[in-house]
């Protein structure tokens, strides 16, 4: 009871007297002392922590500096931190619209631009031989369940087939090597399935919020879908390694390796530094 006391007492009344100390001891609004406290990355723009629209932001900057009676003389940084920020939060939003859109999007066989991209899967993951027919058992030498693999892509969309693509076209031969990890007799594992479950495990993270950490931290400006690409990449290629390094006894097991793997990604973006970032190369 009384620690409810306290707390309304704190909330009601002490906090803004505090702030309103600070402020005349300073010189600086709660926002400026962020801005300039803080390092840029997820530490600064989540506690700056603003709703607004990303139509209106330049609009909503300098309403924020107005009504904080900010001058930008006195802080010539305070407009440029808080914008990112600002892009940074407005951006995150918008990022998790597209890739929904994307998710939504159900590949289509009779779509000649999700037919070439499939297609194009093929040819970058097994240059040296020619796919027989469009439907064939060879897809199953990516790791794809059936003849046809438009079916293994019904929970995650045309976004499973995205991100399975920009891997192997920018990051081509980790893409090869992960491959052939996957085509092990003793240790392998549905490449292409297991892609398309850890489309689902970024996806997942992204609605939840656990990404921001990751998104905050290394993109200054507005998070877009090459960046959720990049982060899907960091999980393929990281995934692999934690795998091959873990020896399951068979995929039977994957279920349960899966979520190790999860709960290491999870602890990670828990981070104030969080950067899921692939250190190896892309071709681009």
């Amino acid at each position: 009871m009384l620690g409810y006391i306290w707390q309304y007492v704190y909330t009601s009344f002490l906090r803004y007297w505090l702030k309103w100390l600070i402020r005349q001891a300073t010189g600086k609004c709660e926002l400026q002392r962020i801005c300039s406290e803080c390092k840029p990355g997820a530490t600064r723009t989540a506690k700056a922590a603003l709703e607004t629209s990303k139509d209106n932001l330049e609009q909503c900057v300098d309403q924020i500096m107005k009504e904080k009676n900010v001058k930008p003389q006195k802080d010539p940084q305070f407009k440029a931190s808080l914008n990112i920020c600002l892009l940074q939060i407005t951006g995150y939003s918008s990022l998790y619209v597209s890739v929904e859109d994307l998710r939504k999007e159900v590949f289509s066989a009779d779509n000649l631009e999700h037919e070439a991209m499939l297609l194009k899967l093929w040819d970058l993951l097994m240059p040296s031989v020619k796919l027989e027919s469009r439907i064939t058992k060879q897809w199953g030498d990516i790791g794809f369940q059936g003849d046809d693999p438009k079916t293994d892509f019904r929970g995650m969309g045309l976004l499973g087939l995205i991100n399975l693509v920009f891997f192997s076209e920018n990051y081509t031969m980790e893409a090869r090597r992960v491959l052939s990890h996957a085509n092990h007799p003793k240790l392998g594992y549905s490449y292409a399935i297991v892609g398309i479950n850890l489309t689902e495990m970024a996806y997942s993270l992204l609605k939840s919020g656990a990404l921001k950490p990751h998104f905050y931290n290394t993109v200054q400006g507005t998070p877009e879908l090459q960046h959720f690409h990049q982060l899907y990449c960091y999980l393929a290629y990281e995934f692999d390694k934690f795998w091959v390094a873990e020896e399951p006894e068979s995929i039977m097991h994957f279920n349960q390796y899966r979520e190790k793997f999860h709960i290491i990604v999870k602890t990670h973006l828990q981070e104030p530094d969080a950067s899921l970032t692939l250190t190896v190369s892309s071709k681009n």
